[in-house]
C-alpha cells in the first residue's frame, strides 16, 4: 500500500470501512477463479477454491487485514453454507431410487471410508510422534468444516487448526479424485461421487457436481453420512489414544 495521505491510501481507508468490501472481493475473486477453471475445461488441478485462496490471502497480508476483519465482512458466505448444504438434498431426492437400490454398498463404503480417513490420519500422526494436540486436530479432517470444528472442540483440539486440515484435505481430494478414478478405471459415477464426498467433504462434492449430477448427489450423501460417523468414532479413538 502507498503511504498515508496519498489518494490510493485515502481510497483504501474509505473502502475498508465498508463491511461489503471483503464480501464483494470474495465473490468477485471466486467468480474469476471459476471462469479460469471453466476455460481450462474444469481441469481437476485448476480448482476455483485453491485459486481464490491464492489470491485473497496475499491481499490480506499486503493490506495488513486480520482474519477477524475479513470474516466480519465476508461472513454472509459462511451463513450461505447452511442453505447450500440443505440444498444438496434436492439432487439426492431426485436419485432416491438409485440410492435405495445400493444401500448395502453405501453402508459398507461408509464404514470402510470413515475408518480409513480417521485411522490413516491419526496413525501417521502417531507414527511420526506428533503431539497429542495435532493427533486430535487432524482426526476429523475428512468432514465438512462446521462438523469438524465442533468435533475438535469436543475432544479438546484446536478448531482453527482442524479447519486448516479440513480445507487442505478438501482441496487435495478435489484435485486428485478424477485422475485417481480414471487411473483405476472406476466409471460408475455413483461410486466416484461417494468417494469424493466421503474423503473430501464439501469441496470434493462441488467437484463431483462439475463432473456429473449423479456423482454430486452421492457425494452430498457421503458428506452427510461421514459427518455423522466421524462425530461418533473420533471421540472414542482419541480417548483410547490418551
Amino acid at each position: 500500500m502507498k503511504d498515508a495521505g496519498t489518494p490510493i491510501f485515502d481510497l483504501w481507508v474509505y473502502l475498508a470501512a465498508s463491511p461489503l468490501l471483503w464480501l464483494t472481493m470474495t465473490l468477485g475473486v471466486f467468480l474469476l477463479a471459476r471462469a479460469v477453471a471453466q476455460r481450462s475445461g474444469n481441469h481437476p488441478l485448476v480448482n476455483p477454491i485453491l485459486l481464490s485462496i491464492c489470491i485473497i490471502v496475499p491481499v490480506l497480508g499486503a493490506t495488513g487485514t486480520s482474519y477477524e476483519t475479513y470474516f466480519a465482512g465476508a461472513q454472509f458466505v459462511h451463513f450461505a453454507l447452511g442453505p447450500a448444504t440443505v440444498a444438496l438434498g434436492v439432487p439426492l431426492y431426485r436419485n432416491r431410487a438409485l440410492v435405495m437400490s445400493r444401500w448395502f454398498p453405501i453402508l459398507a463404503a461408509l464404514v470402510a471410508g470413515a475408518a480409513t480417513g480417521i485411522g490413516s490420519a491419526v496413525g501417521l500422526a502417531v507414527i511420526f510422534a506428533l503431539p497429542q494436540a495435532l493427533q486430535a486436530a487432524v482426526a476429523p479432517k475428512s468432514v465438512t468444516a462446521g462438523i469438524a470444528m465442533g468435533i475438535a472442540q469436543q475432544i479438546g483440539a484446536d478448531p482453527t487448526l482442524t479447519a486448516v486440515f479440513v480445507i487442505a484435505t478438501g482441496i487435495i481430494g478435489a484435485m486428485i479424485v478424477t485422475p485417481l478414478m480414471n487411473l483405476f478405471r472406476i466409471n460408475d459415477y455413483a461410486a466416484r461421487g461417494f468417494a469424493a464426498g466421503l474423503a473430501s467433504h464439501g469441496i470434493g462434492t462441488a467437484r463431483a457436481f462439475q463432473v456429473d449430477s449423479i456423482a454430486g448427489a452421492f457425494a452430498g450423501l457421503a458428506m452427510a453420512l461421514n459427518g455423522l460417523a466421524t462425530s461418533i468414532l473420533v471421540p472414542f479413538i482419541i480417548e483410547w489414544l490418551r
